[in-house]
């Protein structure tokens, strides 16, 4: 069954339209603008079927993608993947090392939650902004922006599709 949905998973662009990856990134930046750290939303449709058989799970591909673009390599080691699988109707969050200690497993399940909950309601974007809103409340907490912080944008805001 589940190699059938990942054959057959909806395009992540027919899903999230360029005008609502917009309005993301935007959501991104915003928050950005209110922390040090740097927030990634990457969408995958499917994992390819050799993957399925072997029993990937949303996990183990959202480390790989983590590390694939790059949000482990921050100035201050606070980069955020969320990553969505369609086919699987997953929520990972990875966060690198910067983060140990201070954000443990039940917040970054919380605003997983959050996003499976507008997903179940048939709102993609609308989970998609409040996994953003969730992680950006964490970061805000944990690494506000300081007055005379300069803005680096190490990772685009623009969501991924992969």
């Amino acid at each position: 069954m589940r190699l059938l949905r990942h054959l057959f998973a909806p395009e992540a662009s027919g899903v999230f339209p360029a005008a609502s990856l917009q309005r993301i990134a935007d959501a991104v930046a915003a928050g950005e603008q209110r922390h040090r750290g740097e927030v990634c939303f990457a969408v995958e449709p499917a994992l390819p079927a050799w993957r399925v058989v072997r029993g990937m799970t949303a996990r183990e591909r959202a480390l790989d993608v983590f590390a694939q673009l790059r949000v482990w390599d921050t100035q201050a080691n606070n980069g955020v993947l969320v990553y969505l699988l369609l086919a699987d109707h997953r929520i990972e969050i990875v966060a690198d090392r910067g983060f140990d200690g201070l954000v443990g497993d039940a917040q970054w399940r919380d605003a997983c939650r959050l996003m499976e909950e507008r997903l179940a309601a048939g709102e993609p974007e609308a989970a998609a902004m409040a996994g953003v809103g969730a992680v950006t409340g964490l970061l805000v907490h944990h690494f506000p922006r300081m007055t005379g912080d300069v803005d680096e944008n190490e990772l685009r805001d623009l969501p991924r599709l992969l």
